[in-house]
């Protein structure tokens, strides 16, 4: 390979390499001629590892963050919405335990007359994918080809889908590359991945969703808040109006974490019920979804009459899902108890989405398996008062060899005290429009 300067000069990829190692910005036009003989496969894989290593480093200006997503987007096809004749809408998290946040907010805005293309993930290590809890659905389809994407947000209005293998080739091969290479960690490959994706399936509006604490992917809020900036600023200049909300992530949300547990505490928000934190945080996304969108509406309304649960239902069958089958149930194995009596001060969300990892709910590496039936319940979250002996956590599955693990993982994530901790704010700022 051998790209070209912006003043023409020819020069191959090692020395690309050297220049973002020694710090220096890679040119646009290399960038994009690297991405795409990366996608050819004329830019070995130890190459492109060792210049994301030398990004994690480094990082990119603006300029580089800029001409990386485009060219990712070059890389394939994008979705044209333009034909549906509504507001379009999506929502992206960055990732935490326990969030089921996306299987009742997509049918929830639909329900207000917006098309939600939702493309999701499948979840790897401690934090759970939108597309593994969706698959604990008897006959649910995610490989949607993108005329079966616009035909069901042409019926529907809203679909929760895998992309498909045409839209932004790049990113699939770098994802895999990045986990393998230890260079995750990083604000512009974050960036670029998530925007290249959402760019691609052609909504007009977005929201970000960054979570920020112990059971997130950012730890530290002054970087969850340059990470949220930063998705608002790359997306606002490909003209998607963007929104960022930062959401704790130091408890799991909800009351239960996997992947058929998951699914059917969405139904119950969707129900009208569910937990407090669970459903107070998908109505504040609803909303802020819905201004991104134009559109005026009460979300905890149509929560309530159950416009948002039919929404879901004719999703689910467009997709080809039968929510008239059982979800999957496994096998409770274990139940932690409170060792005394008092408040629950404190329950590490990272700890406990290992724990529901180690029964077999989540992948270490992208492809593997993963358990329908295995996770976690709390039976009891910080500020609610316990007595001894009472249950706190259930661990469930289908391997009770798995126990152990998730028992140890569980170490120190439980705090009692004779007090109930100060409470924290569901969202904890807002960015952008």
């Amino acid at each position: 390979m051998s790209p070209q300067r912006g003043d023409g000069q020819l020069h191959d990829a090692v020395e690309l390499i050297r220049t973002k190692r020694d710090g220096g910005a890679l040119p646009a036009e290399a960038v994009h001629r690297l991405m795409e003989a990366y996608v050819g496969g004329g830019f070995a894989e130890e190459q492109m590892a060792a210049l994301l290593m030398a990004v994690v480093w480094r990082g990119m200006t603006a300029g580089e963050l800029a001409a990386w997503t485009d060219a990712m987007l070059a890389s394939g096809s994008r979705l044209d919405l333009s034909g549906l004749g509504r507001p379009t809408v999506d929502k992206h998290s960055t990732g935490g335990v326990g969030d089921k946040i996306s299987l009742v907010l997509v049918p929830l805005v639909a329900a207000f007359g917006a098309a939600v293309p939702q493309m999701s993930g499948r979840g790897l290590g401690h934090t759970g994918g939108t597309l593994d809890k969706m698959d604990a659905i008897a006959g649910w389809r995610s490989n949607l080809s993108p005329e079966e994407v616009l035909a069901v947000l042409g019926s529907v209005g809203c679909v929760i889908t895998a992309a498909s293998a045409e839209m932004v080739p790049a990113d699939r091969r770098l994802y895999a590359l990045r986990d393998v290479t230890a260079t995750v960690e990083s604000i512009p490959l974050v960036v670029s991945s998530i925007m290249s994706k959402k760019i691609a399936e052609g909504t007009s509006s977005l929201l970000l969703d960054v979570k920020v604490g112990s059971g997130a992917f950012m730890t530290d809020l002054d970087q969850a808040r340059k990470l949220a900036s930063t998705l608002v600023d790359v997306g606002s200049a490909h003209g998607v109006r963007c929104a960022a909300l930062l959401t704790g992530m130091d408890t799991p949300i909800g009351r239960t974490v996997g992947n058929a547990l998951e699914v059917a505490e969405a139904l119950e928000v969707l129900d009208g019920g569910g937990p407090d934190d669970l459903r107070d945080l998908v109505v504040s996304e609803a909303n802020a979804m819905l201004q991104l969108a134009g559109i005026e509406g009460d979300p905890a309304a149509a929560l309530t009459d159950g416009r948002a649960r039919r929404r879901f239902e004719a999703m689910v069958e467009a997709q080809g899902g039968d929510l008239g089958q059982a979800l999957p149930a496994g096998r409770l194995l274990e139940t932690v108890r409170a060792d005394r009596s008092g408040f629950v001060r404190r329950l590490e969300a990272r700890a406990v989405g290992m724990a529901s990892f180690h029964l077999g709910a989540g992948r270490s590496r992208p492809g593997d398996g993963v358990s329908m039936t295995a996770g976690v319940v709390c039976r009891a979250k910080p500020g609610d008062e316990v007595t001894a002996g009472q249950p706190v956590l259930e661990l469930w599955g289908d391997d009770p060899a798995r126990v152990e693990l998730a028992k140890a993982a569980l170490l120190g994530a439980l705090e009692l005290g004779d007090l109930p901790p100060s409470t924290a704010p569901l969202v904890l700022e807002r960015i952008g429009c």
